[in-house]
Protein backbone atom coordinates (compact mmCIF):
# COMPACT_ATOMS: atom_id res chain seq x y z
CA UNK A 1 0.00 0.00 0.00
CA UNK A 2 1.57 3.23 -1.09
CA UNK A 3 1.78 5.81 1.66
CA UNK A 4 0.53 9.17 0.35
CA UNK A 5 1.04 12.95 1.60
CA UNK A 6 1.18 14.07 4.84
CA UNK A 7 -2.54 15.01 6.13
CA UNK A 8 -1.50 16.17 9.85
CA UNK A 9 0.97 16.02 12.56
CA UNK A 10 0.28 15.88 16.28
CA UNK A 11 2.53 15.67 19.49
CA UNK A 12 3.58 12.76 19.07
CA UNK A 13 2.67 11.38 15.80
CA UNK A 14 2.33 11.74 11.83
CA UNK A 15 -0.87 10.90 9.88
CA UNK A 16 -0.31 10.33 5.89
CA UNK A 17 -3.10 9.01 3.40
CA UNK A 18 -3.05 6.24 2.27
CA UNK A 19 -6.18 5.76 0.27
CA UNK A 20 -9.68 7.37 0.58
CA UNK A 21 -10.38 4.36 2.99
CA UNK A 22 -7.20 4.31 5.01
CA UNK A 23 -4.49 6.63 6.64
CA UNK A 24 -1.42 5.80 8.29
CA UNK A 25 -0.68 7.15 11.75
CA UNK A 26 3.12 6.56 12.27
CA UNK A 27 4.18 7.27 16.24
CA UNK A 28 7.47 9.23 16.10
CA UNK A 29 10.50 8.76 18.47
CA UNK A 30 9.71 4.97 18.67
CA UNK A 31 6.38 4.84 20.35
CA UNK A 32 5.20 1.44 20.20
CA UNK A 33 1.67 1.21 18.63
CA UNK A 34 0.89 -2.40 19.73
CA UNK A 35 -0.53 -2.10 22.79
CA UNK A 36 -2.69 0.75 21.21
CA UNK A 37 -3.95 -1.37 18.41
CA UNK A 38 -5.25 -4.39 21.03
CA UNK A 39 -6.89 -1.10 23.38
CA UNK A 40 -9.00 0.09 19.73
CA UNK A 41 -9.33 -3.50 18.31
CA UNK A 42 -11.04 -4.68 22.37
CA UNK A 43 -12.92 -1.24 22.38
CA UNK A 44 -14.25 -1.51 18.86
CA UNK A 45 -15.32 -5.43 19.81
CA UNK A 46 -17.37 -3.87 22.59
CA UNK A 47 -19.44 -1.77 20.28
CA UNK A 48 -17.17 1.39 21.45
CA UNK A 49 -16.64 4.04 18.39
CA UNK A 50 -13.70 3.87 17.66
CA UNK A 51 -11.62 4.05 14.10
CA UNK A 52 -11.59 0.53 12.06
CA UNK A 53 -7.83 -0.96 12.03
CA UNK A 54 -7.27 -1.74 8.48
CA UNK A 55 -4.00 -3.40 7.06
CA UNK A 56 -0.72 -3.43 7.23
CA UNK A 57 0.81 -0.52 5.07
CA UNK A 58 3.66 -2.63 3.44
CA UNK A 59 6.28 -3.25 6.07
CA UNK A 60 4.74 -2.89 9.14
CA UNK A 61 6.46 -0.93 11.63
CA UNK A 62 5.72 -1.20 15.39
CA UNK A 63 5.33 2.50 15.38
CA UNK A 64 2.50 2.31 12.16
CA UNK A 65 -1.17 1.69 12.89
CA UNK A 66 -3.28 1.67 9.65
CA UNK A 67 -6.65 3.36 10.61
CA UNK A 68 -9.95 4.25 9.05
CA UNK A 69 -10.33 7.84 7.05
CA UNK A 70 -12.78 9.63 9.24
CA UNK A 71 -14.56 12.46 7.31
CA UNK A 72 -16.27 15.33 8.99
CA UNK A 73 -14.86 18.07 11.37
CA UNK A 74 -12.99 17.63 14.66
CA UNK A 75 -15.42 18.83 17.79
CA UNK A 76 -13.08 21.62 18.21
CA UNK A 77 -14.09 22.52 15.06
CA UNK A 78 -17.72 22.16 15.01
CA UNK A 79 -17.56 24.51 18.42
CA UNK A 80 -15.45 27.13 17.04
CA UNK A 81 -17.76 27.15 14.11
CA UNK A 82 -21.36 27.45 16.19
CA UNK A 83 -22.63 24.44 14.80
CA UNK A 84 -22.17 22.53 18.49
CA UNK A 85 -22.84 24.92 21.12
CA UNK A 86 -20.82 24.06 24.12
CA UNK A 87 -23.84 22.89 25.75
CA UNK A 88 -23.95 20.12 23.54
CA UNK A 89 -20.48 19.61 23.27
CA UNK A 90 -20.29 18.94 27.45
CA UNK A 91 -22.75 16.62 26.79
CA UNK A 92 -21.25 14.64 24.18
CA UNK A 93 -17.87 14.30 25.83
CA UNK A 94 -19.78 13.23 29.29
CA UNK A 95 -21.67 10.64 27.22
CA UNK A 96 -18.26 9.25 25.85
CA UNK A 97 -16.51 8.96 29.56
CA UNK A 98 -19.86 7.07 30.21
CA UNK A 99 -20.43 4.84 27.56
CA UNK A 100 -16.45 3.87 28.00
CA UNK A 101 -16.38 3.64 31.45
CA UNK A 102 -19.37 0.82 30.94
CA UNK A 103 -17.04 -1.14 29.12
CA UNK A 104 -14.73 -4.04 31.30
CA UNK A 105 -11.42 -3.98 31.80
CA UNK A 106 -9.05 -5.54 29.40
CA UNK A 107 -6.65 -6.78 31.65
CA UNK A 108 -7.26 -5.63 34.94
CA UNK A 109 -8.77 -8.10 37.57
CA UNK A 110 -9.92 -5.07 40.39
CA UNK A 111 -13.57 -5.08 39.19
CA UNK A 112 -13.91 -1.56 39.56
CA UNK A 113 -11.23 0.02 36.74
CA UNK A 114 -12.24 0.39 33.50
CA UNK A 115 -10.21 1.16 30.25
CA UNK A 116 -9.38 5.05 30.21
CA UNK A 117 -8.71 7.24 27.70
CA UNK A 118 -6.80 9.98 29.37
CA UNK A 119 -6.96 12.50 26.51
CA UNK A 120 -10.68 12.77 25.90
CA UNK A 121 -10.87 15.81 24.38
CA UNK A 122 -12.90 17.81 21.69
CA UNK A 123 -9.76 17.55 19.94
CA UNK A 124 -9.68 13.83 19.80
CA UNK A 125 -13.62 13.72 18.84
CA UNK A 126 -14.24 13.66 15.37
CA UNK A 127 -18.44 14.40 14.28
CA UNK A 128 -18.68 11.97 11.77
CA UNK A 129 -21.90 10.43 9.52
CA UNK A 130 -22.23 8.20 11.66
CA UNK A 131 -21.82 9.79 14.96
CA UNK A 132 -18.56 10.76 17.14
CA UNK A 133 -15.68 8.43 16.67
CA UNK A 134 -12.65 8.75 19.39
CA UNK A 135 -9.43 8.89 18.59
CA UNK A 136 -6.21 9.25 19.89
CA UNK A 137 -5.71 6.53 22.40
CA UNK A 138 -1.62 6.24 22.68
CA UNK A 139 -2.54 7.16 26.66
CA UNK A 140 -4.95 4.81 27.09
CA UNK A 141 -4.98 2.95 30.79
CA UNK A 142 -6.67 0.82 33.03
CA UNK A 143 -7.93 2.57 36.26
CA UNK A 144 -10.71 4.50 38.21
CA UNK A 145 -13.18 6.42 36.03
CA UNK A 146 -12.83 9.53 38.19
CA UNK A 147 -9.02 9.44 36.91
CA UNK A 148 -10.45 9.93 33.57
CA UNK A 149 -13.34 12.84 34.38
CA UNK A 150 -11.03 14.39 35.88
CA UNK A 151 -8.14 14.27 33.34
CA UNK A 152 -10.50 15.79 30.53
CA UNK A 153 -11.43 18.10 32.70
CA UNK A 154 -8.05 19.57 33.55
CA UNK A 155 -7.30 19.86 29.68
CA UNK A 156 -10.13 21.64 28.85
CA UNK A 157 -9.28 24.16 32.32
CA UNK A 158 -5.40 24.21 30.72
CA UNK A 159 -6.70 25.29 27.73
CA UNK A 160 -9.29 28.09 29.29
CA UNK A 161 -6.30 29.41 30.59
CA UNK A 162 -3.93 29.73 28.12
CA UNK A 163 -5.91 29.74 25.02
CA UNK A 164 -4.41 29.62 21.74
CA UNK A 165 -6.44 29.21 18.56
CA UNK A 166 -9.30 28.42 21.01
CA UNK A 167 -11.40 31.25 22.45
CA UNK A 168 -10.59 30.90 26.68
CA UNK A 169 -14.42 32.22 27.09
CA UNK A 170 -15.44 29.23 24.69
CA UNK A 171 -13.74 26.43 26.24
CA UNK A 172 -14.41 27.76 29.84
CA UNK A 173 -18.15 27.50 29.24
CA UNK A 174 -17.65 24.14 27.81
CA UNK A 175 -15.68 23.01 30.79
CA UNK A 176 -18.27 24.38 33.46
CA UNK A 177 -21.25 22.23 31.68
CA UNK A 178 -18.61 19.51 31.28
CA UNK A 179 -18.48 19.29 35.24
CA UNK A 180 -21.99 19.26 35.57
CA UNK A 181 -22.33 17.07 33.21
CA UNK A 182 -19.89 14.67 35.00
CA UNK A 183 -21.73 15.04 38.06
CA UNK A 184 -24.49 12.58 37.28
CA UNK A 185 -21.23 10.34 36.70
CA UNK A 186 -19.59 10.81 40.11
CA UNK A 187 -18.35 13.98 39.25
CA UNK A 188 -14.65 14.81 39.81
CA UNK A 189 -13.12 14.20 43.28
CA UNK A 190 -10.45 15.83 44.73
CA UNK A 191 -8.28 12.50 44.99
CA UNK A 192 -8.69 12.42 40.93
CA UNK A 193 -7.93 15.60 40.12
CA UNK A 194 -4.43 15.49 42.29
CA UNK A 195 -3.53 12.40 40.26
CA UNK A 196 -4.30 14.07 37.01
CA UNK A 197 -2.99 16.81 37.99
CA UNK A 198 0.30 14.88 38.65
CA UNK A 199 0.38 12.77 35.65
CA UNK A 200 -0.18 16.06 33.29
CA UNK A 201 2.79 17.62 35.39
CA UNK A 202 4.65 14.40 34.56
CA UNK A 203 3.74 14.55 30.88
CA UNK A 204 7.20 15.99 29.10
CA UNK A 205 4.58 16.54 26.27
CA UNK A 206 3.57 19.65 28.20
CA UNK A 207 4.30 23.14 26.38
CA UNK A 208 5.72 25.88 28.74
CA UNK A 209 2.75 27.39 28.87
CA UNK A 210 0.50 24.46 29.69
CA UNK A 211 3.17 23.89 32.82
CA UNK A 212 2.54 27.21 33.63
CA UNK A 213 -1.09 27.32 34.06
CA UNK A 214 -1.41 23.74 35.60
CA UNK A 215 -1.86 24.93 39.23
CA UNK A 216 -4.50 26.78 38.50
CA UNK A 217 -6.09 25.01 35.90
CA UNK A 218 -6.54 22.14 39.08
CA UNK A 219 -7.86 24.79 41.02
CA UNK A 220 -10.30 25.97 39.14
CA UNK A 221 -11.74 22.36 38.27
CA UNK A 222 -12.13 21.58 41.91
CA UNK A 223 -13.90 25.27 42.32
CA UNK A 224 -16.21 24.15 39.32
CA UNK A 225 -16.51 20.58 41.78
CA UNK A 226 -17.56 21.97 44.20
Amino acid sequence: MHIGPLLGSGRTADVFALDDTWVLRRYRHGTDATTELAVISYLAASGFAVPRIGPPAGEALPTDLVMQRLNGPTMSEALVAGTLTGAEGADLLARLLRELHAIPPRISQEPTDRILHLDLHPENVMLTARGAVVTDWHTAAEGPPALDRAMSSLILAQVALAPGPFSGELVHGLLADLVVCLDVDGGVPAEALALATARRAADPGLTARETAVLDDAAALVANLAR
